[in-house]
């Protein structure tokens, strides 16, 4: 059983592949807050902007097997006329690696899906998957230490030494490595951060939320 909260497509809008046409399946629940939000003040990550609690979302639902979930991705894809190449799935979340599984990366592969994750690093990926971005939450231990992309949130609560932090996962065998600005109602400090970083260390690139700036999911 998985438990979806919305699936639709749309167009990637962070990191390496901003801009590319996917199907976006956003899984219920996470193991670093419960989504709820008298909860916010104790959970380990506290900037979760993303509603994940339930299946009654766009697209959402309770898919009993992997083929169920399977199909109804591969129709999400179809309803935008876009043609069998290129297909590309996005697991988020919440945390997507508490559902997503060999089964389902399987299921997804034989009808030509490229199958990318991101996930906060806590929980080991499985075998299969295609792109794997990291976002690690500053107090929760990560175990996912290569990856294909890193996309780093800036400033989290515990971000007093923040590029000692930078030289640390700069030593780490991740492809890509972002800085993006945590947003909110210090967006415009949180960005002008992030591009001095990035000038400073050009090991790194900035990511910013494409899809918030042109007003599409």
């Amino acid at each position: 059983m998985y438990t979806v909260k919305e699936l639709f497509p749309t167009l990637q809008g962070e990191g390496a592949h901003a801009g590319r046409a996917a199907v976006f399946c956003r899984f219920a629940g996470c193991n670093l807050w419960s989504g709820r939000e008298e909860d916010r003040d104790t959970a380990v990550c506290q900037f979760c902007d993303t509603d994940f609690v339930g299946s009654d979302g766009l697209g959402g639902g309770k898919f009993e097997t992997a083929n169920a979930l399977a199909d109804a991705i591969e129709s999400s894809w179809r309803s935008t006329s876009a043609g069998p190449q290129q297909r590309y799935v996005v697991f988020t979340g919440g945390e997507p690696l508490l559902q997503l599984d060999e089964n389902l990366i399987a299921a997804l592969h034989q009808k030509g899906f490229e199958v990318a994750i991101e996930t906060n690093g806590t929980i080991r990926v499985p075998k299969g998957v295609d792109w794997v971005c990291v976002s690690p939450k500053a107090g929760a231990e990560l175990i996912v230490l290569q990856a294909d992309e890193l996309k780093l949130v800036i400033p989290q609560n515990d971000h007093r030494e923040l590029e000692k932090l930078m030289s640390r996962f700069e030593k780490m065998d991740y492809r890509n490595r972002f800085l993006q600005p945590m947003d909110g109602a210090n967006l415009k400090n949180n960005t002008e951060l992030a591009v001095s970083l990035c000038q400073k260390r050009p090991l790194w690139r900035l990511s910013l939320q494409s899809h918030k700036l042109i007003g599409i999911r």
